[in-house]
């Protein structure tokens, strides 16, 4: 029998996302692509990575194109180029968004590997 913290399903679910493995954390952070990019490589969703080029289709900064300049796998959160929140003392720190709430636009395929993953056959 599995023990239980808690009988509500919100807080199980949380849990399951904030006490998940790296490994598994890895796999979630996967954005959808273009309808062009989708019917090019006929693959539906893929794993953001630093230098692919997004637009954000959600939330505050919608309608924005740019750059993925970094990815945190730990809070399963990426950042994206001219995407900055002013701090109260002036300065500015890149804005953190979930990579469900941005379109894969360009994939970046200097890797060999991810290369392959994608060569059109």
């Amino acid at each position: 029998m599995v023990m239980r913290s808690s009988s509500q399903p919100r807080k199980m679910r949380k849990k399951m996302i904030y006490q998940a493995r790296l490994h598994e954390k890895n796999r979630q952070i996967r954005a959808p692509l273009s309808a062009e990019l989708r019917e090019k490589y006929g693959v539906r969703r893929v794993r953001v990575r630093k230098g692919d080029r997004v637009l954000i289709v959600r939330g505050a900064y919608k309608g924005h194109e740019g750059k993925v300049v970094g990815v945190n796998v730990d809070d399963m959160r990426i950042y994206v180029e001219g995407v900055n929140l002013k701090k109260a003392d002036g300065t500015e720190v890149p804005f953190p968004i979930h990579p469900s709430k941005v379109v894969v636009t360009e994939l970046d395929l200097s890797d060999p590997h991810r290369k392959a993953k994608f060569t059109v056959s």
